[in-house]
């Protein structure tokens, strides 16, 4: 199946552009980047009823938070804790905004965004403690926050998902730890180094390249660092029966394709409750590209739909 042609246009404009790849930006120039695209392919101007911004003390220092409640809500509400994408290196919460509008708005329920520390200034595992410490600092304020302790699930596209596997998997071996209910993994990563068909055959020309993978895990991964450690690679993890039910998505052009699938492969194998849908006209990062191609924002609200679904009506 061709890519869906407003992507294609997308694709065509990057290519016929003069802007530096982000391994030759650097980090800085690249967060810019980042943020100016997704305001160009999904720019903010989602209503949504409330949005507010607040922090809590987390391991490494104070971690931002976004609190997004929908239109017309009331009372206690379930919960979606949401990571944002961008290699553990770039992106933030306003590169993310519209899409956890959406999100929060097709669900139904309220929507934390956080703002992990990013590499390299904090290398792994912070952006995974970060993660961790947000979890549980939901559930401890659920009350204050107006959301329902029981029905806290979690969500991340690229290396959000691969931070809302790991803390599922963290969840499930953690005595007396935050419950969590559903898992929604957009095109994750969750091996660090991974060679597989999909990486192989979409590794440049289809906006995520394979030496922009390289260059985030140069950035995140400490001199040494084993990567067969589940914390960063969450797919090679010992056991993952007992983690909550997912949605796995991933897009047919696009070098993580093959993790995913692997993962949701893995999770259904173990006795999870798993839901896998591949996109096979899409590009990594189309959740962000809802103004740009219809597809891809039926997608989103397909995903949010299997997140509200997934609560007790």
């Amino acid at each position: 199946m061709p890519i869906d042609p407003p992507l294609q246009g997308l694709l065509d404009q990057i290519a016929a552009s003069d802007a530096p790849a982000m391994p030759e930006a650097g980090p800085a120039m690249a967060r810019e980047m980042y943020r100016g695209l997704h305001m160009l392919t999904d720019p903010t101007d989602v209503p949504i009823g409330k949005v507010e911004n607040v922090s809590f003390t987390g391991p490494g220092g104070d971690v931002p938070l976004r609190i997004y409640t929908p239109v017309a809500a009331s009372g206690t509400m379930n919960c979606l804790v949401f990571f944002h994408g961008g290699g553990f290196v770039i992106g933030d919460l306003d590169s993310h905004d519209a899409l956890c509008r959406h999100l929060a708005n097709d669900a139904g329920c309220k929507v934390v965004a956080v703002d992990y520390r990013l590499a390299p200034e904090h290398k792994f595992p912070a952006a995974i403690e970060d993660g961790w410490a947000a979890i549980n600092w939901v559930e401890e304020n659920a009350g204050e926050l107006s959301v329902d302790a029981n029905c806290i699930a979690v969500a991340g596209d690229s290396a959000g998902g691969n931070i809302a596997a790991v803390v599922s998997q963290m969840a499930a071996t953690t005595k007396g730890g935050p419950q969590i209910s559903f898992q929604l993994l957009i095109y994750p990563g969750l091996r660090a180094h991974a060679d597989t068909p999909s990486m192989a055959e979409f590794a440049e020309d289809h906006f995520l390249t394979k030496a922009t993978i390289d260059w985030f895990a140069e950035n995140y991964l400490p001199e040494g660092q084993d990567v067969s450690d589940a914390r960063l690679s969450p797919l090679l993890a010992e056991d993952v029966s007992g983690v909550a039910p997912a949605l796995i998505i991933t897009a047919g052009y696009d070098p993580l394709k093959d993790q995913g699938k692997a993962y949701a492969d893995r999770l259904a194998a173990s006795g999870v409750d798993t839901t896998y849908k591949d996109y096979p006209e899409m590009i990594h990062g189309f959740f962000n590209m809802t103004a740009l191609s219809p597809d891809a924002k039926k997608a989103v609200k397909d995903a949010a739909k299997a997140v509200k679904a997934a609560w007790p009506s």
